[in-house]
C-alpha cells in the first residue's frame, strides 16, 4: 500500500477495509454519529412513553377500582340496612338470606354476594350472581372458596374467582356467627385499563417512528457541514503532498460559527489555510534549489570540461613528464570526469523535477535491454549476465535514451554491489496485473499487448541492508557494507531511475532479501 500523502492512499485505505473479512455472518453497521444521536432520540421517546404510559395506566386503574370500592361500600350499607341495627332484622336465615340480600334494590349487573361461616371460613348459605338478563345463577365450587377467604373487616380487597374474573371483594359481619361478602366484577376496570394501555402504545409507537424520521432529518441537517468537513479531508488525504505544487480544495463553508459544528469547520478551514502556505512556501523552496542545482551543473559543465581538456593537452604534450606528474594529471582527468558525471545526473534530476517533457516514441525495450546487458559484459565479465525476453519486439512508448539510462543504472547498482561470480537476471515481460501485483502472470509473446511491461532485474547477491531499503531511492543514498561499493558512485544512479520512470508513468519497486534481490519497474505498454 502507498504511504500516507501518496495519490490513492485513502482509496486504497478503503477498499482495504471493505475487503476484509467480516467476524461474523453479517458484518455489523457501523457506529456513526448520526446513527448515535437518532438511536438515542429515538429511546428517549420510548422510555419517556412507557413512563407516561404506565403512571397514566396506573392512576387510572387506581381510581377505577376507588370508584368500584365506593360502590361496594353502598352495597355494604344497602344490605346494613335489610338486616337491622340488632342484626336479626326479618331476613331469613341460609340459604334464602343471599338471595334476598342480593336482590336488593341498587345491586349492578354481576353483584356477587355469600354467605359464609366467621369460624370454619366456608360457604353455608347459596351464593348467587345476576347476570345480564337479571337471573340468579350458582357459583363453582372453587369460586365459593375463594369467597369464604375474604376476612369480614369491611376492607375491600381484590380476589380471582375461577371462571368469572376479577372481583372486589369486602367481608361485612352478619348475624353471630355469620358473614356476608359483596363482590363486584373488575371486568369494566380491567377493559377501560387495557384499553388506554393499547391506546397509548399505539400512539407512542407513532410518535416514535415521527421522531426517529424527524431526528434523521434535524440530525443529518446539523451534521451536514462535518460531512463536508470529511468530503474536504478525504480529498486532502488523496492529494500527493509529497511534492510539487498542491492545490487543496475548497473551505468548508460554515452556516454558525458558534456551535460546535461551526467551530470544528472553521478550525478546520484554518488549518487548510495553513497547510495551503506551508506547501507553497516548501513549493518555492523547492523551485529555488531546483532553479540553483540547474544553473549551477550548468555552469560547471565548461570549467570541468575545460580541466579535463587541459589535462588532456598537458599529457599529449611532447616532452616526458615526470611520473608523479602523470599520475597526478591521470587523477585529474578521472576525478574531473566523475564530477561531470555527478553534474550531468544534477541537471537531468534538475530537469525531470521541473516537469520537463520527454521524448514519446515507440521503444524497443527488448533491444534496449539486449544491448544494456551486452554493455554490462564487458565492463563486468566476472559476474554471470542472463537475459530472458520474449521472441518479439516489446515496445513502449517514452524516451529511449532515457529508459536506456534506467537499465544501465540498474545493471551497474547490480554490478558494483555484488561480487564477482554473482548471477545476474534481466527479464522483460507484459504483465495482465497492474504494478505491484505479485500473481502478475507473464502472457504469451505472441499475444498482444495488454498495457503493461514488466522489467526486472535479480541477483543472487548478500541482499540489501533493511534500514537502507526505505531510502534506497533518494538521492546520494549508500548502501551498507553488505552491498559495499567498490568502485565510483554518485548515489543518483537509483534516484534517477525513480525520476525517469515516473517521469514514463511507470513504477520502480525492489524485494530484497540474502541471496536474492529484484528491482521491478513497470511501464505502459
Amino acid at each position: 500500500m502507498t504511504h500516507p500523502g501518496a495519490p490513492g492512499y485513502a482509496a486504497a485505505a478503503r477498499r482495504a477495509a471493505s475487503e476484509a473479512p467480516a467476524s461474523g455472518a453479517h458484518r455489523r453497521a457501523p457506529r456513526t454519529l448520526r446513527r448515535t444521536l437518532v438511536i438515542v432520540l429515538g429511546a428517549l421517546v420510548v422510555l419517556a412513553s412507557v413512563i407516561v404510559g404506565v403512571v397514566s395506566t396506573a392512576v387510572l386503574h387506581g381510581q377505577l377500582v376507588a370508584r368500584v370500592d365506593g360502590q361496594l361500600q353502598q352495597a355494604t350499607e344497602r344490605a346494613a340496612r335489610a338486616v337491622g341495627d340488632d342484626r336479626g332484622g326479618d331476613l331469613p336465615l341460609p340459604p334464602e338470606a343471599a338471595e334476598e340480600l342480593l336482590r336488593l334494590p341498587g345491586q349492578p349487573v354481576g353483584t356477587i354476594v355469600a354467605l359464609v361461616t366467621s369460624a370454619e371460613e366456608r360457604v353455608v348459605a347459596a351464593t348467587a350472581s345476576i347476570d345480564e338478563e337479571g337471573d340468579i345463577v350458582q357459583l363453582s365450587p372453587s369460586a365459593q372458596a375463594t369467597l369464604a377467604s375474604v376476612p369480614a373487616d369491611r376492607e375491600p380487597l381484590t380476589i380471582d374467582l375461577d371462571g368469572l374474573g376479577d372481583y372486589r371483594a369486602v367481608g361485612v359481619p352478619f348475624v353471630e356467627d355469620f358473614a356476608y361478602v359483596v363482590a363486584f366484577p373488575l371486568a369494566e376496570v380491567n377493559a377501560t385499563t387495557t384499553q388506554l394501555a393499547v391506546t397509548i402504545a399505539i400512539v407512542a409507537l407513532a410518535a416514535t417512528f415521527a421522531a426517529l424520521a424527524l431526528g434523521a432529518v434535524i440530525v443529518g441537517r446539523a451534521l451536514r457541514p462535518l460531512d463536508r468537513v470529511t468530503e474536504t479531508a478525504t480529498l486532502v488525504s488523496e492529494l500527493p503532498l509529497a511534492r510539487g505544487d498542491v492545490e487543496l480544495p475548497d473551505e468548508v463553508p460554515v452556516d454558525d460559527e458558534r456551535t460546535e459544528v461551526g467551530r470544528l469547520a472553521t478550525s478546520f478551514n484554518r488549518m487548510l489555510g495553513h497547510v495551503a502556505a506551508s506547501l507553497s512556501a516548501r513549493e518555492q523552496s523547492e523551485r529555488k534549489v531546483r532553479r540553483f542545482v540547474a544553473d549551477a551543473s550548468h555552469e560547471l559543465r565548461t570549467p570541468l570540461a575545460s580541466i579535463r581538456g587541459y589535462s588532456e593537452l598537458t599529457r599529449l604534450h611532447g616532452g616526458e613528464l615526470p611520473p608523479d606528474v602523470v599520475h597526478a594529471l591521470g587523477r585529474i582527468e578521472s576525478e574531473s570526469l566523475r564530477m561531470t558525471e555527478l553534474v550531468e545526473d544534477l541537471l537531468l534530476l534538475a530537469r525531470l523535477d521541473e516537469g520537463r517533457e520527454l521524448r514519446r516514441e515507440p521503444v524497443d525495450l527488448t533491444r534496449l535491454v539486449v544491448d544494456a546487458v551486452g554493455d554490462a559484459q564487458v565492463a563486468a565479465p566476472g559476474h554471470e549476465w542472463r537475459v530472458e525476453v520474449p521472441d518479439d519486439e516489446v515496445t513502449v512508448t517514452g524516451d529511449a535514451s532515457r529508459l536506456h539510462q534506467v537499465v544501465a543504472n540498474l545493471l551497474a547498482n547490480a554490478r558494483v554491489h555484488t561480487p564477482e561470480g554473482t548471477d545476474v537476471v534481466v527479464r522483460v515481460e507484459r504483465v495482465r496485473a497492474a504494478s505491484g501485483t505479485s500473481s502478475a502472470a507473464a502472457e504469451p509473446a505472441s499475444g498482444a499487448p495488454s498495457g503493461r511491461v514488466r522489467l526486472t532485474v535479480t541477483d543472487d547477491g548478500p541482499g540489501i541492508d533493511p534500514a537502507v531499503r526505505a531510502s534506497l531511492f533518494e538521492r546520494f543514498a549508500r548502501g551498507d557494507a553488505s552491498r559495499s561499493r567498490r568502485a565510483g558512485s554518485t548515489g543518483l544512479g537509483l534516484a534517477i531511475v525513480k525520476a525517469v520512470v515516473t517521469a514514463h508513468r511507470g513504477t520502480v519497486d525492489v524485494t530484497s532479501a540474502p541471496g536474492r534481490t529484484e528491482f521491478a519497474v513497470e511501464l505502459p505498454a
